[in-house]
């Protein structure tokens, strides 16, 4: 198992990048999605934990057959997909539970994510308060406006070094940012990969952190770009977008929509919790050192920059 923690700084407060990452979520896994690909929405209800309180259950099914890598889709099934549980008591969650996430057909690799987030520059030291992992893992903090992202998720709309909002006055952000900006928060995730196949173990979690790097990166990204869509909106505001989004997105995925549970409360599964996860953000197509290249296969054109369903549209532009 490899374990990575990472922190990411942000020009927000955290109870404004509660209802940012919802918002940016939402969006971005509507976005990158289309017929038989994308995030299927199975469950989105309270939940209630004995130790962390009251907080949100998620459920999905991330299908990315056709958005693996080349070198992985020669050897993955045609239908693929990963399961992810997650539960947000923010500003503590967990993504996946004690079984780990799961990919549908690789029952040895699993995705294990701890986060908590704090109004500071990311200067917490051993937040997660485990003695078992400290000293013991390696600490990253990714920059959202000067670390590279792959060119090919490149917008520069949403390059936090050129984008100004206009409803907040923050942006665009400059060398040293972290050090002199207010408000600031900071995203730590203590992040854990585990692939069990003897000699390609190591090699294969490393290429699977790098992956999660650029998801990070990109999903934190997009929450500071499309601030001026969601600033305003209340937790009610911004659920409503949720269930009106993932209606809209499984429809699209073109599979048999289940029913988006809104009981009360949900019956718990586990004392964990957990967040609605980072944004499913397509694997790269370079693949690790120990894989030889395939053929090269044409890339499908990038996702649109907005929605583009008429009532999310308005919905968001009257806010």
């Amino acid at each position: 198992m490899l374990i990575k923690e990472y922190r990411i700084c942000m020009p927000l407060t955290t109870e404004e990048y509660r209802v940012g990452q919802l918002y940016t979520i939402s969006k971005h896994s509507h976005q990158e999605s289309e017929k038989g690909e994308g995030v299927e929405v199975v469950k989105n209800e309270p939940h209630e934990d004995p130790v962390h309180g009251p907080g949100q259950f998620t459920e999905k099914r991330v299908h990315l057959s056709s958005k693996l890598p080349s070198w992985a889709r020669a050897v993955t099934p045609r239908i693929f997909y990963i399961t992810e549980k997650a539960w947000n008591y923010y500003p503590y969650t967990i993504t996946a539970d004690g079984r780990s996430l799961q990919c549908s057909f690789l029952p040895k690799f699993s995705i294990y994510i701890e986060t908590k987030y704090e109004d500071n520059c990311g200067d917490s030291e051993n937040i997660f308060h485990s003695e078992k992992i400290l000293g013991d893992h390696e600490v990253s903090f990714l920059d959202i406006a000067f670390d590279e992202i792959p060119e090919r998720y490149y917008r520069s709309l949403e390059d936090p070094r050129f984008f100004s909002s206009a409803k907040t006055g923050r942006g665009p952000l400059r060398e040293g940012w972290r050090q002199h900006t207010k408000p600031i928060m900071c995203s730590y995730k203590l992040v854990s990969v585990k692939f069990e196949v003897w000699g390609l173990q190591t090699r294969v979690e490393q290429f699977v952190h790098k992956v999660i790097r650029d998801i990070l990166l990109i999903g934190h990204r997009q929450a500071f770009a499309w601030v001026d869509e969601w600033c305003g909106m209340t937790m009610e505001d911004v659920r409503r977008f949720e269930r009106e989004t993932q209606e809209a997105t499984n429809e699209l995925v073109g599979l048999v929509p289940p029913t988006i549970s809104v009981s009360e409360v949900a019956e718990p599964t586990a004392t964990h919790s957990a967040p609605a996860s980072a944004p499913s953000t397509p694997l790269s197509d370079d693949p690790p050192d120990f894989l030889g290249p395939p053929k090269a296969r044409p890339r499908k054109k990038s996702a649109p920059e907005t929605l583009t369903l008429p009532a999310l549209r308005d919905h968001a532009s009257a806010e």
